[in-house]
């Protein structure tokens, strides 16, 4: 009788996973729209759950964090090799333990209404966000931050809607992990028709362009949708800019200000993200 409940127990347990698995490849993601450049990071301190939530809260439809290592291989956010431009204290990520991360002040030197908050794990973003906005996640490390990612993300239900933004060698650690994992290329090359070629051999899932705008991403984003790969832009907060980005087909821009993007997609047709969880 024992041993039936227990089978009974974990074969329930398999189909809440299994079912759960279903329902994220099933969710409907955005097609196209406006990034949060590390969250609303115009009005609050960037790579923090409250510039998150508040990106959430204005409907946007991706949303752009930096991970890498403290000391003790803690998943950290930030953007900076450094603490000194986001907190109150010094010194490298590497060089910090998770405990003394934690320590500091991430919001005081964005205002005093955001005194006290943390520098937030990668774990606790993850809990906070929908499942039905995509998650742009940049890694500042190599190999063994790439895999370890992917483990992360797998382990939260979260490789429907997360890609890694990579350079080769996180690239490699996230594709020893996965081969399915979705990657961004940032390698970035000259930025031209090389960059696009090599995102389309190596089987990426996105491309970020970035800098001067040039006629020529008509076609390179013409290239890249026939194989699939969606188009990134860094970055713009000039609505003018918004208008030809899309009509060149750049699928998401990345912005500093996303309330005042969400503002100007809503006049443009682009429907805010209501999220689900």
């Amino acid at each position: 009788m024992i041993l039936h409940s227990k089978i009974t127990f974990f074969s329930a347990f398999l189909l809440v996973i299994c079912a759960g698995s279903l329902l994220a490849q099933g969710v409907e993601m955005p097609e196209k729209g406006f990034c949060a450049h590390r969250g609303a990071m115009a009005s609050h301190p960037e790579n923090t759950i409250p510039a998150f939530l508040e990106a959430i809260r204005v409907g946007a439809h991706m949303i752009e964090l930096d991970v890498q290592f403290s000391r003790d291989s803690a998943l950290v956010l930030m953007h900076d090799a450094t603490v000194d431009r986001t907190s109150n204290g010094s010194g490298a990520v590497a060089a910090l333990t998770l405990s003394e991360l934690k320590r500091l002040d991430a919001g005081s030197w964005k205002g005093d209404q955001f005194s006290g908050i943390q520098i937030p794990l990668l774990e606790e973003v993850l809990e906070v966000m929908p499942r039905n906005i995509w998650l742009n996640i940049h890694l500042r490390g190599g190999q063994s931050l790439g895999s370890r990612v992917v483990r992360l993300l797998e382990e939260t239900g979260r490789s429907h809607q997360a890609f890694l933004a990579v350079q080769e060698q996180s690239r490699l650690g996230a594709r020893t992990a996965s081969d399915s994992v979705l990657i961004c290329n940032m390698e970035r090359l000259t930025g031209g028709a090389d960059y696009v070629a090599a995102t389309v051999e190596m089987g990426a899932n996105f491309i970020q362009l970035r800098g001067e705008i040039f006629p020529e991403f008509k076609e390179y984003a013409r290239i890249l949708h026939e194989k699939g790969i969606k188009v990134n832009y860094f970055g713009t907060d000039d609505p003018v800019v918004f208008e030809t980005l899309f009509e060149l087909g750049v699928d998401f821009t990345l912005v500093n200000d996303i309330a005042t993007a969400m503002d100007w997609a809503g006049d443009n047709g682009l429907k805010p993200v209501k999220p689900t969880y």
